[in-house]
């Protein structure tokens, strides 16, 4: 089975992500880096892991016009990452120029669409002048970045079942707000066990502080890929 655990490294300096993906090694399926951390530690911090052997997860969310988005992937792609994030708000040209620069990348990086963040529900939504369910502007977004060529989603565990019957089978959903049972939620409203989300048609699983503030993060990351393996 594929490891299908990524750390986020949310976390403010390059010692402590370094000191967390050395201890990690190999428990885990890759790392990602998100603002804090990379404006923090800057590009450096992704070529330290790549050198570790850790995959990276570039969780930057390129949101602007489509020559400057693509542009920026491709700067992501010789850096050697493996995943990278957009907003598909940023819409269907956006898309389809991250994906194309992606594609002429020499080490192809999957390009994720970010629909709705895990952090929003129908209150904010409606807040942006969007009065709709969550589930309904996720699979609007959804079928539109698939349509726009993109291979991979993040999606809430929430819309996990629901995106499987509408966008094609290959399509990679990557799902953040994993809780394992007895953690706290903390700033994620839509919510999912590891186990569960992975039965539902989760590939990956971006997990944080559950692991990353545990007593022993090795322990806990090999618990839970146990728990999903089962």
């Amino acid at each position: 089975m594929r490891n299908p655990i990524i750390v986020a490294l949310d976390v403010s300096s390059a010692e402590e992500a370094l000191g967390l993906a050395r201890d990690l090694s190999g428990a885990v399926g890759a790392f990602k880096i998100g603002k804090e951390l990379f404006v923090s530690a800057g590009p450096d911090i992704v070529r330290a892991i790549r050198d570790e052997g850790g995959s990276v997860f570039l969780d930057l969310k390129f949101h602007d016009i489509p020559n400057t988005v693509a542009k920026a992937v491709a700067a992501a792609a010789r850096l050697d990452v493996q995943m990278l994030t957009i907003h598909t708000s940023g819409g269907r040209d956006m898309m389809a120029a991250a994906e194309a620069a992606a594609q002429k990348a020499e080490n192809t990086p999957l390009i994720l669409g970010v629909t709705v963040l895990t952090s929003m529900d129908d209150s904010n939504l409606a807040e942006l002048g969007l009065p709709v369910d969550p589930a309904e502007q996720v699979e609007r977004l959804a079928k539109l970045a698939t349509d726009s060529g993109l291979r991979g989603l993040v999606c809430s565990p929430r819309e996990i079942e629901m995106l499987r019957k509408v966008i094609p089978q290959e399509v990679q959903l990557v799902t953040p707000g994993i809780r394992p049972k007895g953690s706290d939620a903390g700033d994620q409203k839509r919510t999912l066990t590891p186990a569960k989300a992975i039965e539902d048609g989760a590939d990956w699983l971006v997990i944080g502080r559950p692991i990353t503030t545990a007593e022993n993060p090795r322990q806990a990351a090999e618990e839970i890929l146990e728990s999903v393996s089962r």
